[in-house]
């Protein structure tokens, strides 16, 4: 079958593999229709920070059709439309144990900790294969894990009712932030990038202000109102540092994009202004949340989309994403 692996830093071919072979008892096998690149297969690609096996079909962000189960699959059966749970946790320490799975002290990501969903079919552990309505199209479906994302880091901020919110990045995560803010949050949402057709583009789609990374430009936008709550999806460190800058007084600052540096910190910042600095790590129990909202947010999310791609032309896609050529937030890989 054809697949895309990643062999090493900046290794990534296309090529034919050896399709898999029948689920074992705890698995499933899935024709796999559709896959999203996401900004840490880039860096994982760029860097090589989480290459744990290699050559291994990447890609986390998927959906498909059950083709077979294992014998002791119950609740899929052939025929089923599914996504993929991204999260590949251990199920025996202490985190996994309380049931919070995006913190199993050896986390791995299918695409790394095994074979993903870049390829025409993958075996996974029925624990990681989730249902989503047929009628949503593929494109669509292939979006859930990173909706997923952006729910965990809204719900990890909890801005309280009417509470203005600052999301710093608009790519993937941060334009489905700035989605789920739209759609569960009353509020007001401003959202900031340096690129500034990107941000307009999230802005058009959710509602979110435009704004920059200044006090005085957020005093403005919100006429004068303590910003509270604000979240990173750049990772940037120069992004978060903004961020905290134009909060006020006891807000939250929660991080959720991929750093690529360290934070230097003075924690009096912190300390006398009671600022809360929380990480937002994958996501929790919100796969079936986000599955159940692709329906309502079709539209929006279609409009996100930056292209549809084959498998063959993913390398390439690899190269144009990490050079900023995209206009949209989203490549998605119909296979």
């Amino acid at each position: 079958m054809d697949a895309v692996r990643l062999h090493g830093v900046r290794d990534l071919r296309f090529e034919a593999v050896a399709d898999p072979e029948a689920p074992g008892p705890d698995a499933v096998r899935i024709k796999i229709e559709a896959a999203g690149i996401c900004g840490s297969d880039l860096h994982n690609f760029a860097t090589g920070q989480w290459i744990s096996r290699a050559p291994s079909v990447a890609g986390h962000e998927f959906c498909g059709i059950v083709e077979s189960v294992g014998a002791d699959v119950s609740g899929l059966t052939p025929g089923d439309a599914v996504v993929a749970d991204s999260r590949y946790w251990c199920g025996t320490c202490a985190e996994c144990r309380a049931g919070h799975y995006h913190c199993c002290a050896t986390l791995g990501f299918v695409g790394e900790a095994c074979d993903g969903g870049f390829a025409e079919a993958v075996i996974l552990p029925a624990r990681l294969v989730h249902k989503r309505p047929a009628d949503v199209p593929v494109p669509i479906a292939a979006m859930a894990e990173p909706l997923a994302v952006a729910l965990h880091a809204v719900a990890r901020i909890s801005p309280t009712k009417g509470a203005p919110v600052l999301v710093v990045g608009c790519g993937t995560i941060g334009g489905l932030i700035a989605l789920v803010l739209a759609h569960n949050h009353e509020g007001p949402v401003l959202v900031g990038d340096r690129n500034g057709a990107r941000a307009e583009l999230v802005a058009s789609v959710t509602g979110a202000r435009v704004v920059t990374l200044d006090g005085e430009a957020i005093s403005q936008a919100l006429a004068g109102e303590t910003l509270r709550c604000a979240i990173d999806a750049t990772g940037a460190i120069p992004a978060i540092e903004a961020a905290m800058g134009v909060l006020g007084p006891r807000s939250r600052l929660g991080l959720v994009g991929i750093s690529h540096g360290a934070l230097v910190l003075d924690p009096n910042s912190l300390v006398e202004r009671e600022i809360g600095l929380m990480g937002c790590h994958a996501f929790a129990d919100e796969l079936p949340q986000a599955i159940g909202m692709l329906g309502a947010l079709a539209g929006q999310l279609e409009a996100l989309i930056d292209a549809e791609i084959g498998l063959a032309d993913v390398p390439a896609a690899y190269e144009r994403l990490l050079a900023g050529e995209t206009k949209g937030l989203k490549t998605i890989i119909r296979i």
